[in-house]
């Protein structure tokens, strides 16, 4: 993986999550990917489990939100992007780090780290 593979990958993550319905989640993730919400938590396993979850967590592909992010590494299959992601309503901040593990364009394995202020 490049570091422009994972900006790509990280660019129509954000595409998808603005979008109705879970069907660009077939372009990001493998079928047997994981996906892990925050340290220490049992990752959700498969496409299917990581649509549900995506359906449970966001408000809807309105959701009106600013997202930034930076590659911070990339090292083999693997990389490393801190994100940061602002919801105008109701208004909340977050800091992530991402760990993301590509294999042909489709992730394998998702580990997030999130931080919010307080």
């Amino acid at each position: 993986m490049t570091r422009a593979d994972l900006e790509d990958w990280v660019a129509r993550y954000e595409r998808a999550w603005r979008t109705a319905g879970t069907d660009p989640l077939a372009e990001l993730f493998d079928r047997d990917a994981t996906y892990s919400t925050a340290p220490f938590r049992e990752p959700h396993r498969g496409l299917e489990a990581i649509e549900r979850l995506w359906e449970a967590e966001r408000a809807g592909p309105d959701e009106a939100f600013k997202m930034t992010s930076e590659t911070v590494a990339v090292d083999g299959d693997t990389g490393v992007v801190r994100v940061r992601v602002v919801y105008e309503d109701p208004p909340a901040e977050w800091l992530d780090i991402w760990i993301v593990r590509l294999e042909a364009g489709r992730c394998t394995a998702f580990e997030e780290w999130p931080f919010a202020p307080g």
